[in-house]
């Protein structure tokens, strides 16, 4: 319109001039240009008049289908709810300490592009860049540092409060308002129903993308939002519900118009009645905890933590900002504040730690929020035993015990100096393939020369084994969601041990329940195979270092058992003792013990018992048991007649066998033209005689080998040694053979 003036024919209501902004015409209502007549006073330019007049009222946008699907999760009241899926996927989005990964995704992507467009097969090259990217994967999120956790739980694509309310719940219905003129969207609540159990969920809500996150106010509550909690805590302290809630919110809301409605005197006031509440209160950190604004509804029983959510006082980045003047140094901040899930357990400030899949809650909220539920209905089966005034004092306990000292106790004051701290060398992890390939040389080596000691540092190598396998033992606990029963069983054993007792059974119980569990379990973990490959390394170079000890002490035993021996044999009166039976013998003129007399008999029993006794006295000086000796004692008659049974066969075999008599002959002839300096030739007939006559005495004795081996299982199993000292069939053998060539 020109910038003439112009008057209505007739007179506008008021109301029509006030719509007259949004009926699209400047200053005239659409109403007037609709009606009969609009008339224009002509001066001396000419007005025309153009307007679009809109069809019908805008169409609203009811949560309620046209039909809706009575079957649908958590009944059809659902469809009141204006949570619902989004129809666009979320954009992927990559963090800075992920980018390294982004190139072997890349590298996967074009090998695949490449193998469907030429049709080659690349199967075994794809397959080793998922290893390798599984791997690094696995790598990175088990060393995160309380940055990087951060920024996990800043994720735009992690899941939000509603997504696991949804995803637990089998009824669910949101309830609105705090009775006092607004419904803060940036706060949730709403009861719903657990396996059961009916609970009020209380909880920040962010958005999932830029349109709701504007509407959620990025997940930082007015004091609308929580008085609207208090009225709903209250609520279900009259009615008796557990309270659950999630904490995922920067902080509290802090404009202006925030203080002018006392936002401090809302979180205040919802602190205080926390602790008044005679329900189960269990809160539950999905996100960021922070400051105030996290705690107006976390003061619970438990506190629990997903694995990279935080808990803070103040952000890493206002900190850095405080201290170092720069938010540059956020990370430094993070783990002077200790933020993180494991951090706060240690402080016992959180209660547990809930696991998240490998890259984070975003990757698998469906089993992140199964997670959650398993930790709720533990905690809850935990709580319900306690009785009102229990469950008060419990909640009282848990957050008086926190930053707790005692006064009266000296301290030594610090002495400060102004040097740099001793940096700890952090042992470097070693790859699979050099421990393969050390182990594989030790092997070689003991291989090559079993006594002689390995080149090997075979102690140095057990340390870097065993430190591998710890690292390995954690990691798989740390995924398998154990840390916390670890902990907690740890301290209790070491408690048991430092105050002297012996471990009571309960807590034997439970290390055998825990160990069978966590044994169940390993296979789910990602590093089940290289824990149990390490393990088994790990126990075979025991082995062989036990082996190559006990052979060490072994060798040393014989060499100080011989040195006793050689004394005794050389004792003087043993040789003249011993001169002394033979000349006797010698002059019966007896062949056999059986053509000695009673009275000489007597005498080779007394001489063995002297000997026996030295012998026992020697080896008990060098600290061996003598029970040896007493068994062989206690089987001298069987030995003896095992002894008489063999001379009977050999002789039987000697008048009977012609060919037993020519080797014999044959022998005696050798030895006598040898001499004392045989020849090679003549040693080699001779050996080769004696080995013909040793197989003929062993066949013709073959009707005694029963009874040899009967003895000496008896003599093994008599006790002579303690486990791991036994003597071998061979050394059993040079026993029994000692005692048969002496008798």
């Amino acid at each position: 319109m020109a910038s003439s003036s112009a008057t209505l024919a007739g007179s506008a209501a008021a109301s029509d001039l006030l719509r007259s902004s949004t009926g699209g015409f400047t200053g005239v209502p659409l109403r007037s240009l609709g009606s009969a007549g609009l008339v224009l006073k002509r001066r001396e330019l000419t007005v025309s008049v153009t307007a679009r007049l809109k069809k019908g009222r805008k169409k609203k946008e009811y949560p309620w289908p046209s039909n809706p699907d009575p079957n649908v999760k958590g009944g059809v009241l659902t469809h009141l709810s204006p949570f619902k899926p989004l129809k666009e996927k979320p954009t992927p989005v990559t963090l800075d300490f992920e980018k390294p990964l982004v190139d072997l995704q890349k590298k996967i992507i074009e090998v695949r592009k490449m193998a469907n467009e030429t049709g080659l097969d690349f199967s075994d090259q794809i397959l080793l860049l998922e290893t390798k990217y599984q791997q690094a994967l696995m790598d990175l999120y088990t060393h995160l540092t309380p940055y990087q956790r951060l920024t996990i739980a800043r994720h735009p694509n992690r899941p939000t409060c509603l997504d696991h309310i949804f995803n637990i719940t089998e009824k669910f219905m949101e309830l609105h308002g705090d009775r006092e003129g607004y419904d803060d969207p940036a706060i949730v609540t709403g009861i719903g129903n657990i396996d059961g159990r009916t609970y009020m969920f209380i909880g920040h809500q962010k958005g999932r993308n830029t349109k709701e996150n504007i509407k959620r106010n990025f997940g930082m509550p007015t004091p609308h939002g929580y008085r609207k909690a208090l009225r709903l805590m209250q609520y279900a302290d009259h009615h008796g519900f557990p309270i659950i809630t999630f904490i995922d919110t920067p902080g509290a809301y802090a404009d202006l118009k925030s203080e002018e409605l006392n936002q401090g005197e809302a979180i205040a006031y919802n602190l205080r009645t926390m602790f008044g509440l005679k329900v189960p209160v269990i809160s539950i950190v999905i996100g960021e905890g922070g400051s105030g604004g996290a705690l107006a509804i976390g003061c619970g029983n438990k506190l629990l933590m997903l694995e990279n959510a935080v808990f803070y006082v103040a952000s890493p980045e206002a900190c850095a900002a405080i201290l170092w003047k720069s938010s540059k140094a956020a990370p430094k901040a993070a783990e002077k504040l200790k933020i993180t899930a494991h951090e706060l357990c240690k402080l016992q400030v959180a209660d547990g730690v809930i696991p998240e899949p490998i890259g984070g809650a975003h990757t698998d909220p469906s089993w992140t929020s199964q997670q959650i539920k398993i930790a709720i209905n533990e905690a809850m089966d935990e709580l319900t035993k306690l009785n009102t005034q229990d469950l008060l004092k419990d909640r009282y306990h848990k957050f008086r015990k926190l930053g707790g000292f005692q006064e009266g106790i000296p301290i030594d004051p610090k002495k400060g100096f102004n040097m740099r701290k001793r940096d700890i060398p952090v042992p470097p992890k070693i790859s699979d393939s050099e421990l393969e390939i050390e182990i594989e040389k030790l092997k070689q080596q003991i291989s090559e020369s079993p006594s002689a000691p390995p080149k090997f540092d075979l102690h140095k190598t057990i340390k870097k084994l065993e430190r591998e396998v710890d690292q390995e033992f954690s990691e798989a606990v740390k995924a398998l969601g154990l840390t916390e029963r670890f902990s907690k069983l740890r301290d209790e054993v070491s408690k048991a041990t430092s105050e002297n007792q012996t471990i009571d059974p309960l807590l034997q119980d439970k290390i055998e329940k825990l160990n069978a569990d966590f044994n169940q379990r390993l296979s789910a973990a990602p590093n089940s195979n290289k824990l149990q490959k390490k393990r088994d390394m790990l126990r075979e170079l025991t082995e062989v270092k036990l082996l190559l000890d006990r052979n060490k002490e072994t060798a040393r035993l014989k060499q100080k058992l011989k040195k006793k021996f050689d004394d005794v044999i050389n004792n003087p009166t043993i040789k003249e003792n011993y001169e002394a039976l033979q000349s006797e013998i010698q002059r019966v003129g007896a062949s056999s013990a059986s053509d000695l007399d009673d009275e000489l008999k007597k005498k080779i029993a007394e001489f063995n018992k002297e000997v026996d006794l030295q012998l026992a006295n020697a080896v008990k000086s060098v600290g061996l048991d003598d029970q040896f000796i007493n068994g062989s004692e206690s089987s001298v008659p069987e030995i003896e007649e095992l002894n008489k049974e063999v001379e009977k066969e050999i002789e039987i075999l000697a008048n009977t066998s012609t060919d037993f008599k020519r080797m014999i002959e044959e022998l005696k002839v050798e030895v006598a033209k040898a001499g004392g300096t045989p020849d090679l030739e003549s040693k080699n007939r001779i050996d080769d005689l004696t080995q013909k006559i040793k197989q003929s005495l062993a066949e013709a004795t073959g009707s005694s080998s029963l009874k040899y081996e009967n003895l000496v299982s008896k003599i093994s199993g008599n006790g002579s040694f303690k486990a791991g000292e036994s003597l071998t069939d061979d050394e059993l053998r040079e026993k029994i053979g000692a005692n048969l060539n002496f008798s």
